[in-house]
């Protein structure tokens, strides 16, 4: 019996693998073809705080981190999945990144459940097409769009602060793990190389800064000079966003630093506004991981050489989450098993 129970799960297991491989084989090719190109433009119509290069970038960080066969066989050994009762979990999609809900969905298919996706409209189109992609290599994979007609046995959904405030509404008797806004710090030690300051650009201004893991935050060591940031050829609505920050800052009696179309302003605490980046100074490394343990539940992830931190990424990889990067630090896998 102990045997028989093995076999079903190396078998179910090594189904859902092969399928994810083949999807990273196919992806590898993404945005060369016709087809790809369609798909882009449409994702920007329908989203026009996409770029063709963002998305090209988000597909390409998925294809490298999460769909590797020795990566998902490593990420996936130490659970019991797939599970013996699959349940129907419904995955509530974010759309300010370009495929921001793919990992849930990879989630929910490698621990054996059934995956309903309520894409975000601003995303709509990606999610289709990766959708399409995975019932071509497997036409029975259970996973589908959700209709809305039928009570799923559990919830994942990201959202703002108040959109997870109707997700508890909505699915508060349903298990559930929700994310809420979250922001992302990097900890510099006032000697980083050109490279690590490229790097860092990328963590900040990729994806215009919507991200959860768009750095948002600078603490510097007091009396460094501000590092040479150099901001890429940023969005007319990033842009926009800027002068019209600068303008009440300077209403209001402030002062910022401008970039050229991003704006730095030194504070305690992370900024509300898209296009100005927070920068706080600290005289000694505790006192930086003291400030990272007092906001730890508002951080996502902390780019950095300098200090030890349980999300801490390196510079230029803050985009590139890893399948162990669980969003808001709550293992998605964990949860899924245990339904």
């Amino acid at each position: 019996m102990f045997l028989l129970s093995l076999i079903r799960i190396f078998v179910c297991m090594n189904a859902a693998i092969p399928t994810f491989v083949e999807l990273g084989r196919r992806l590898a090719s993404f945005g060369r073809r016709a087809a790809d190109e369609a798909v882009i433009r449409a994702a920007v119509e329908a989203n026009p705080w996409f770029t063709p290069d963002a998305i090209r970038a988000a597909v390409e960080a998925i294809r490298l981190e999460m769909l590797q066969r020795e990566r998902l066989e490593a990420w996936t050994a130490p659970y019991r999945i797939p599970v013996a009762a699959p349940k129907r979990v419904l995955v509530v999609m974010a759309g300010n990144v370009p495929l921001v809900g793919f990992f849930d969905l990879l989630c929910v298919l490698a621990s054996g459940h059934r995956c309903l996706v309520k894409p975000s409209s601003k995303d709509r189109v990606l999610t289709e097409y990766l959708l399409d992609e995975l019932h071509a290599i497997d036409p029975a994979l259970p996973v589908e769009p959700y209709d809305g007609t039928s009570r799923p046995d559990a919830v994942i959904a990201t959202g703002s602060d108040n959109t997870n405030r109707y997700f508890r509404a909505a699915y508060g008797d349903l298990p559930a793990l929700l994310r809420g806004s979250r922001q992302s710090v990097a900890v510099l030690a006032g000697d980083e190389t050109a490279a690590e300051l490229a790097g860092l650009a990328e963590d900040i201004w990729l994806h215009n800064g919507l991200g959860c893991r768009n750095v948002s935050m600078l603490l510097l060591p007091e009396g460094a000079p501000f590092p040479a940031l150099r901001p890429p050829q940023l969005h007319p609505k990033y842009r926009n966003n800027a002068r019209q920050t600068k303008a009440l800052v300077e209403m209001t009696g402030g002062s910022c630093l401008d970039l050229g179309g991003a704006l730095v302003v030194e504070q305690a605490d992370f900024s509300t506004a898209l296009s100005l980046i927070a920068c706080r100074r600290y005289r000694t490394p505790e006192e930086a991981a003291a400030w990272l343990a007092v906001h730890d539940r508002e951080i996502q992830c902390v780019v950095t050489r300098c200090l030890e931190h349980p999300r801490r990424v390196d510079f230029g990889r803050a985009q590139h989450p890893r399948l162990t990067d669980y969003p808001d630090a709550v293992d998605t896998i964990a949860f899924l098993e245990k339904l």
